[in-house]
């Protein structure tokens, strides 16, 4: 599974650390939407290169903001994997407050100087 986030998302990269520590196995190849090989996924994939959401890519199916959120939860131990049953909710409301943090992420949590790399 690949997971694209945003690398000099201060919410996002603590989103990466709990992955980090909280996946069942090591399922994730993390990569910052912003590196070069983020921006080779997004053209391979027909993704805009401006994207403003997590993308992950499994299987060759591609999944982004809330659906991409709760499909990670899936991998993650417990309690984190308990959050896919929200996956009931209409898709148009989680990604209404998906993308309401989405927007809002920089001035809540702040912006890295940097992109993160592994």
């Amino acid at each position: 599974m690949i997971l694209l986030f945003d690398g000099v998302c201060n919410l996002c990269n603590s989103a990466v650390d709990i992955i980090l520590k909280k996946a069942r196995e090591s399922h994730f190849k993390l990569i910052p939407l912003q590196s070069d090989e983020g921006q080779q996924l997004l053209k391979e994939f027909d993704l805009p290169l401006e994207i403003n959401t997590v993308v992950l890519i499994h299987n060759n199916q591609v999944f982004s903001e809330s659906e991409a959120v709760l499909e990670i939860c899936r991998y993650l131990k417990a309690p984190w994997s308990w959050l896919a049953v929200f996956k009931i909710l209409p898709k148009s409301w989680r990604n209404k407050l998906y993308r309401f943090v989405a927007n809002n992420r920089y001035k809540w949590f702040g912006k890295r100087t940097s992109c993160r790399s592994f």
